[in-house]
């Protein structure tokens, strides 16, 4: 199938020159499933450990002013227990004040889960978004063939009603061993939804695309109830706030 037919098309793929930054890594006990395969938010652990990694190795001015838009995942099979991973993590676009990180994990060998995040940096006093400066833009461009991307909401943008569709709906309660530094529920947690919703569904496996879509923040204290609807060939799950507002939207799509 070409990347044109393919439902689910991967981003850019591997650049063969500019900069890029590799580990490797163990799957450990607590990055699985009682199966053995390793767990989506154990995944988005990685992307961020990979990202702070990146950002001191390359020098980065302010390495940890970034915060996460979205992140999708392709998932073509689930490393497990004990499995050696490899990750390759680049710039694969660039907008005026965030960029995109591509990474690329292996096992034996062959590509298991392609990844795409959007990171806007920002100013944690403000929380608003800050320029790239041009040393960054110059760092980061090598390896972009000079691709851009907007910061746009995608999976949000045009979504039903939360009544419609025969919604589920299930309290969320948030912990504190959820929150980070930045005093905000950390991004890795809210994959923790779609793993209790796999965990579910035992028949919804690999390959798969899922995505974890951005809109506010939830903080402590913070009342949360997933919505969860079965649209055309996808799934969708609602992080919602108080006043029905949203603040993460995730989309599953299986094959």
């Amino acid at each position: 199938m070409s990347q044109a037919e393919d439902k689910n098309p991967r981003p850019t793929q591997l650049s063969e020159t500019g900069r890029r930054f590799s580990t490797s890594r163990k799957v450990r006990l607590g990055d699985v499933t009682p199966k053995g395969r390793v767990r989506l938010d154990a995944v988005a652990r990685y992307l961020q450990d990979i990202a702070t990694d990146d950002s001191l190795d390359g020098n980065y001015s302010e390495p940890h002013s970034w915060v996460v838009r979205r992140t999708a995942m392709w998932v073509t099979s689930f490393p497990k227990y004990l499995d050696e991973i490899e990750l390759t993590t680049w710039c694969g676009a660039l907008g005026s004040h965030w960029a995109e990180r591509r990474t690329q994990i292996k096992c034996a060998g062959a590509v298991a889960i392609d990844t795409a995040s959007l990171w806007v940096r920002v100013d944690f006093k403000t929380m608003k978004p800050v320029a790239l400066s041009q040393d960054l833009i110059a760092l980061l461009s090598s390896a972009t063939n000079g691709r851009k991307i907007s910061s746009r909401l995608e999976i949000g943008r045009t979504l039903p009603e939360l009544t419609s569709n025969n919604p589920t709906t299930q309290d969320w309660p948030i912990r504190f061993s959820d929150m980070d530094a930045v005093g905000h529920l950390n991004n890795a947690a809210y994959w923790e939804v779609l793993e209790e919703y796999l965990g579910a569904n035992s028949g919804k496996r690999a390959p798969l695309k899922a995505t974890v879509e951005h809109h506010g923040a939830v903080d402590p204290g913070d009342k949360v109830q997933i919505v969860t609807q079965n649209l055309q060939g996808r799934t969708i799950l609602r992080h919602v706030l108080e006043g029905n507002e949203v603040a993460a939207v995730t989309e599953l799509i299986l094959g």
